[in-house]
């Protein structure tokens, strides 16, 4: 049991994933985090940041842009495996059982961004933990066709990637001695997509909720359906 409760405590501390694990595990943290349902609570966005870091610091001996290709591949095949889960399985995420693992809630928030922004959200729920994990299964049960989830799959990693990586090596280069200081950036980066997060979710349901009266409104026999992508 011990042995285990170790090996979680491992997988939600990014710095000792790059320290440990070194390039292979992030590429695996990364792979699970952007497609599996079930791992949609392991580090992203400050995973990122501190690889980038440790990188131009030389606590991750790995050139640059062998570990920005290895994120995006991992990133962009992430979100492959959770479109095919959500087009042959996703009609099962409704029956099934709610754990820490999945929440109902989880979908219903992610189906609220892809009506808010279409495709655009496989681009912006890139930085939204949770979101992240589920938009591309929400892409793949909304028949999203699969040319369209792929330009928007390798344009939200590419962002993603480039944007949290290459800020995190650039203050790794320019001010070395942050690297004392991981763990306040780790609660910081916890804290604003923490606060990002909830805000999100907030607005949709705010406008969800908004756009549901104004139709009823309007059509009393309205019922909301779930939107399809052609």
């Amino acid at each position: 049991m011990q042995s285990a409760f170790d090996y979680l405590s491992l997988l939600l501390n990014s710095e000792q994933i790059i320290r440990v694990g070194g390039l292979s595990l992030i590429t695996l943290i990364v792979f699970a985090e952007t497609g599996l349902f079930f791992a949609f609570f392991l580090p992203g966005d400050y995973l990122l940041f501190l690889a980038g870091l440790l990188c131009a610091t030389g606590v991750l001996p790995v050139p640059l842009v062998l570990l920005m290709g290895c994120i995006f591949s991992a990133a962009v095949m992430g979100n492959v495996v959770g479109f095919l889960f959500g087009r042959y399985l996703g009609h099962k995420l409704e029956t099934m059982r709610e754990s820490f693992f999945y929440k109902k809630e989880y979908v219903h928030n992610t189906e609220k961004a892809f009506e808010k922004y279409g495709g655009r959200a496989l681009i912006v729920g890139r930085f939204l933990p949770v979101v992240r994990t589920f938009a591309p299964i929400i892409a793949g049960a909304t028949r999203f066709r699969p040319g369209v989830f792929i330009i928007y799959n390798m344009a939200g990693a590419a962002l993603w990637v480039s944007v949290l990586v290459l800020a995190g090596y650039y203050l790794g280069t320019q001010y070395p001695a942050i690297i004392h200081y991981i763990h306040y950036i780790i609660l910081a980066f916890i804290a604003f997509t923490s606060v990002v997060l909830v805000r999100t979710f907030v607005h949709l349901r705010k406008n969800g909720h908004t756009n549901s009266e104004n139709v009823a409104d309007t059509n009393p026999t309205y019922e909301p359906e779930q939107e399809q992508q052609g």
